[in-house]
């Protein structure tokens, strides 16, 4: 009997699950379902270069058509999953389509944190999640319009970047005391916040929003501090939160998250899952993680197709993030939470410098700006966890691969 592997998602992990499957010798029924018109496509582009108009919309798709095709792919396509019946091995579209399974990989992704404020259905607040987004968003993307930008981090950030480029007026609100606090260090968010502020962008720390209101053509935000901003648009970017209702409904364990072990299984036999939606174990780290990453995405989704082949790869890899932000590529290898130490490696004035997170003298993570030579070094360095020379990371005459 020909088994049947379901692929629940239409984003990184799905598409790379669907091509390590393959890749492993999976020869039986191959199914994705994705919720969205689309065939799966890049996310991290959406905020950058495809909000631009740099970037046309073909471009976007992570493999094309005659991809899925030749490897012998059904895609179901526009159609969400609405239950799951992972004793049965069932899964239930909102078409009323029934689809049996033998293996289920869950790539659910996120969905944007909504804000919880008065005004939060506001016409022209608008979130950066999917392509249609990016397109309702584009359509009052004009020069002069006034943009107000609620989270300081990669996806407000990014956006405001692409938006004081083409001519539009920013004001970024962050409720946290600095940007990119979840993510950076301090020395980071000091520079960062430099360079968007000697672009024309307007930040505002320590101001959360409390509500919204006006006429259906512009909004005006209302600040904890009292402020009020008129804006064209607004863009909320504060978070993501976990596609795990399916899983939840069908009795599976989830904690910030679909709980799953090294080989990305699930609490519940043949059900695995992958990417943004999943919580997995860290060696390196000594605990659970979530990471919203195309790193994470991919690295997973392999972990998991090789278990469903029958090839188990246990998962355990150095997390990495990027932002691209006018000339600035921003690489980060490793989590930087528990460190009692930060070290600047370069001058920030140069535009090109990173900055290491030690505790006890062993690596937690880099942040590395336009210095990809030091971000290489870290992945490296992460895992092994030995002790370095504070002296040796800050001297630019000792090349990276020579830290340890």
């Amino acid at each position: 009997m020909t088994e049947t592997v379901l692929i629940l998602g239409g984003g990184q992990a799905g598409a790379q699950a669907v091509l390590s499957l393959r890749q492993q010798g999976f020869a039986g029924r191959l199914v994705l379902v994705g919720s969205e018109p689309f065939l799966p496509y890049q996310r991290p582009p959406l905020s950058k270069a495809f909000l631009s108009g740099a970037l046309p919309r073909e471009r976007l798709l992570i493999k094309p058509e005659a991809f899925y095709r030749q490897a012998d792919v059904e895609c179901i396509l526009d159609t969400p999953a609405v239950s799951l019946d992972a004793a049965e091995r069932q899964l239930t579209l909102a078409d009323d389509r029934q689809l049996g399974f033998d293996q289920l990989l869950l790539a659910t992704g996120g969905r944007p944190r909504q804000l919880q404020c008065p005004g939060a259905d506001h016409p022209r607040l608008h979130y950066l999640r999917t392509l249609d987004d990016v397109e309702r968003l584009r359509e009052h993307f004009l020069p002069g319009a006034r943009l107000v930008v609620i989270g300081a981090g990669y996806i407000g950030l990014e956006a405001a970047a692409v938006a004081v480029k083409q001519g539009l007026k920013v004001q970024v609100l962050e409720a946290a005391p600095r940007v990119l606090a979840r993510v950076t260090g301090a020395q980071v968010s000091e520079f960062f916040a430099g360079v968007h502020a000697e672009a024309g962008v307007e930040i505002h720390c320590n101001t959360g929003v409390v509500g919204i209101d006006g006429d259906p053509d512009t909004a005006r935000v209302h600040t904890a501090t009292g402020d009020v901003m008129e804006a064209d648009l607004v863009l909320a970017g504060i978070g993501l939160l976990p596609n795990v209702e399916l899983a939840e409904a069908a009795g599976i364990a989830c904690d910030n998250g679909i709980l799953v072990d090294d080989l990305a299984r699930s609490s519940a036999p043949g059900v695995l899952a992958a990417g943004d939606c999943s919580n997995h174990p860290s060696v390196i780290y000594g605990r659970r993680l979530r990471l919203e990453s195309v790193h994470n995405a991919i690295e997973q989704a392999k972990a998991a197709a090789a278990t469903i082949a029958g090839k188990p790869r246990p998962y355990n890899q150095v997390p990495w993030f990027w932002s691209d932000q006018y000339d600035l590529k921003l690489q980060t290898a490793g989590l930087l939470e528990g460190h009692d130490r930060a070290l600047v490696r370069g001058d920030p004035q140069s535009r090109s410098f990173a900055v290491f997170y030690l505790r006890d003298n062993r690596l937690l993570a880099v942040d590395a700006i336009n210095r990809p030579a030091e971000f290489i070094a870290a992945r490296t360095l992460i895992p092994a966890g030995g002790q370095l020379d504070p002296a040796r990371l800050t001297d630019e005459n000792v090349a990276p691969q020579q830290f340890a």
